[in-house]
């Protein structure tokens, strides 16, 4: 799983990481609790999700969400999203499948939130029904470059890099080539994001809806 948290948040003083690093922590300790269906992460999510709700420890913040579970049974591959961040299923070079994007207008993802009580309300918050599920028979299996899950912050596809964080999940049970792909792709991630020029996916969304912007 990889959540990315709203960095507005920081103009009201709140580390904008708290909320999805929190987030995504409950939903694997779930997991290793073996609290959760495979075919179901909508589940993990929203359990992870209403904890934080429940938590009388505060905690402010908003963040998307993407889940993905490899079930080695049924050879499924199970999804759930929300917002702008999201997966790519790669075999042989070719990307198979890739999910949609949910924002409601530029820079502004679907997000799940937790507002001071002053501000709900005001502060945008999408209900855990808007997630997007998917269920993919045979989409990783047999594969020998495995799949990779990438976040879609800053995505490349082909020889577009982004600049995110991401998670790579592969069948090849090569630690080493993971490893050294995570790190390649980090590295290319870091050199564009100092390069005022460089046109990356974020760049064209934002020239789409009127804004002059490089980087």
């Amino acid at each position: 799983g990889v959540a990315d948290g709203v960095g507005g948040w920081r103009d009201y003083g709140v580390d904008p990481s708290q909320f999805s690093g929190t987030l995504m922590r409950t939903c694997e300790r779930l997991v290793k609790e073996g609290r959760f269906v495979p075919s179901n992460p909508v589940g993990i999510l929203t359990a992870g999700y209403c904890e934080l709700l429940q938590n009388k420890v505060p905690l402010l913040g908003s963040s998307t969400a993407c889940i993905v579970v490899l079930d080695r049974t049924s050879h499924r591959l199970h999804t759930a999203n929300l917002g702008d961040s999201g997966f790519l299923v790669v075999r042989g070079g070719e990307v198979v499948h890739r999910s949609d994007e949910q924002q409601h207008y530029f820079n502004t993802p679907f997000q799940l939130s937790i507002a001071p009580p002053e501000a709900e309300g005001v502060v945008l918050s999408d209900s855990i029904l808007y997630l997007t599920k998917t269920s993919k028979k045979n989409c990783w299996r047999n594969t020998k470059l495995g799949m990779r899950v990438l976040e879609k912050d800053n995505l490349f596809t082909a020889m577009r890099w982004f600049k995110g964080r991401l998670v790579l999940v592969s069948c090849n049970s090569n630690y080493e080539s993971i490893q050294q792909t995570a790190r390649s792709i980090a590295e290319q991630a870091h050199e564009l994001a100092y390069d005022p020029t460089y046109m990356s996916p974020f760049a064209q969304f934002a020239c789409d809806n009127g804004l002059n912007v490089r980087g």
